[in-house]
């Protein structure tokens, strides 16, 4: 069995399972590569963490921790591909998230706002500040209504624009997003940015590789 650490082709079995290298000497466990990739491939698929931990087998916890590393991998991915393709841009528009089961009109400050550009049928997305960051205060009854009418605008002026691929992806990402309950604010950008993984695909994740 080849390192996964120097890719040298020749590593011996140790009494606890693990291999070592014989040229590099570092440890690496093949029943954790087995794990990964099995998860690997459940996550490919577009099962959720708690349906894999079902049928892995595995506790939730240990399967939700590889998702976020493999959505981190994600981002890194989607950075790599729109830095290559930046200078194709044709557009771009800026979204507000509100998950639709919370009322806009106590819930402002939950909302996620980013920014979508658009490039030959694929996008790239980048986090805004959010509401709360911008030291607005939620308690501030002119301050909320302002930001209501904000919100209302910005609702109908997305569903009236022309720009296709934008619109369809955030009708994707309205689709993806909403089988995931409690996004914390930290890790919302990684489920943004696998919606968008999957989106520049066209679904076909299962034949991607990370």
């Amino acid at each position: 069995m080849k390192c996964i650490h120097c890719n040298h082709p020749y590593t011996y079995l140790l009494a606890n399972a693990q291999r070592k290298c014989s040229r590099c000497k570092r440890k690496f466990s093949p029943a954790r590569l087995e794990r990964r990739e099995r998860l690997h491939r459940l996550f490919l698929s577009g099962m959720t963490a708690r349906d894999a931990a079902l049928q892995s087998g595995m506790h939730f916890v240990t399967v939700q921790k590889y998702y976020e590393r493999f959505r981190e991998d994600l981002t890194v991915v989607c950075e790599r591909d729109y830095t290559r393709h930046s200078h194709l841009v044709t557009d771009y528009d800026e979204y507000l998230y509100l998950p639709k089961s919370l009322d806009p009109n106590r819930n402002i400050t939950k909302v996620k706002h980013f920014l979508t550009l658009a490039y030959e049928g694929k996008v790239y997305n980048l986090m805004m500040p959010s509401i709360a960051r911008l030291g607005l205060n939620p308690d501030d009854r002119d301050e909320q209504k302002l930001l209501e009418k904000y919100l209302r605008y910005h609702t109908i002026s997305k569903l009236s624009t022309q720009r296709s691929t934008i619109r369809h992806f955030w009708e994707y990402f309205e689709n993806f997003i909403v089988k995931y309950k409690g996004v914390s604010d930290e890790r919302f950008v990684y489920y943004l940015k696998e919606a968008e993984w999957r989106f520049n695909r066209n679904g076909n994740g299962t034949e991607q590789s990370i």
